[in-house]
């Protein structure tokens, strides 16, 4: 029951928006494998990956809506007079709501064939394709901020016949804020993170080869609709009836935000409404492999960092001899 009072909570305030497209084209996604930059180092001997993944939910501040209108006639004078009529009406009662903004989008202009049959006596029937109209498409761009006109829209392009919602876009002046912000608290977190290694390992990770890299990723509403059903089967075997006649089940989708499960930290955790969603991920990979190295060869080489005095000595009888003699430490 959660899932079909979200699918129906567009019925109710409009808060949440997807369009027609997302009944054809379902996203699947899975939030438990997020790669939102570079992909993940294997780990190997010495090695450490330290990670730091941050969400941040942003309220839209301005939408567009696109509605699709489809015309047909006889002619191209019929189908541009009956297409410019329900626009022109459409628009006349949609650019008196507030904040509102309109834009018409050619989309194509297109004959409409029939075929006629030729019949001849020797000879079997000839189908030919001839002109029988046209057909005419264009789009309405609505700009607006209030999700709730919505409502309004619908109602007005709907007296019109105009019903085909294809979708709905987001947008936000403040995700470079936004996006700001998520680095600076990652950074303080990622370091609190290298602390607390460094405790547990008893070491200092102060000279060893670090690594680092980060990237950002936005998912917008109306990437993240689900399709949804919703109907319970007879649970008598159908095998035992030679004629079944099945209802058809209703389709409809809903809204699925990435979900705050995984990330370190959130920013607005408390959605109510579609929401632009912004992820960014730093990954830290220090190698201590050098260090140990560098530690064993000190040990097994006392003698490597000694300084080492060079003396030639010349014999009585005129030979050179180099002599290698080890300073006093």
């Amino acid at each position: 029951m959660v899932c079909l009072a979200s699918a129906l909570l567009f019925q109710c305030s409009y808060s949440q928006i997807s369009g027609n497209m997302n009944y054809r084209n379902q996203v699947q996604y899975s939030d438990s494998n997020i790669n939102i930059g570079t992909p993940a180092v294997n780990p190997v001997i010495n090695e450490n990956i330290i990670s730091v993944k941050a969400l941040a939910n942003i309220k839209a501040e301005q939408y567009v809506a696109i509605f699709s209108i489809t015309q047909v006639g006889g002619s191209a004078e019929e189908v541009n007079d009956l297409i410019d009529q329900r626009i022109n009406t459409s628009l006349a009662g949609i650019k008196t709501m507030k904040g509102v903004e309109a834009y018409i989008d050619m989309i194509s202009f297109v004959p409409v064939y029939q075929y006629n049959v030729e019949k001849k006596i020797f000879s079997k029937k000839t189908y030919n394709e001839v002109p029988a109209g046209f057909e005419l498409k264009k789009n309405i761009h609505i700009r607006f901020t209030d999700p709730s006109q919505m409502n309004e829209f619908i109602s007005v392009l709907s007296k019109n016949e105009i019903y085909d919602l294809v979708r709905v876009d987001y947008f936000s002046t403040t995700i470079e804020a936004v996006r700001k912000e998520l680095m600076n608290k990652a950074k303080a977190a990622l370091q609190e993170k290298v602390k607390n290694f460094e405790s547990l390992l008893g070491e200092s990770f102060t000279t060893a080869t670090k690594n680092i890299s980060d990237g950002y990723r936005v998912s917008l509403p109306t990437e993240m609709y689900k399709s949804y059903e919703a109907y319970n089967s007879s649970s008598m075997a159908l095998s035992k009836f030679s004629n079944i006649s099945q209802a058809n089940k209703s389709t409809t989708s809903y809204y699925q935000p990435i979900l705050d499960k995984e990330f370190d930290f959130v920013i607005n955790p408390v959605i109510h409404e579609p929401v632009i969603q912004v992820m960014y991920e730093v990954k830290l990979t220090i190698s201590r492999e050098k260090e140990k190295e560098k530690d064993k060869n000190s040990k097994t080489n006392p003698l490597e960092n000694k300084e080492i005095n060079h003396y030639i000595l010349v014999t009585p009888t005129g030979e050179v001899k180099n002599l290698n003699l080890l300073a006093k430490p």
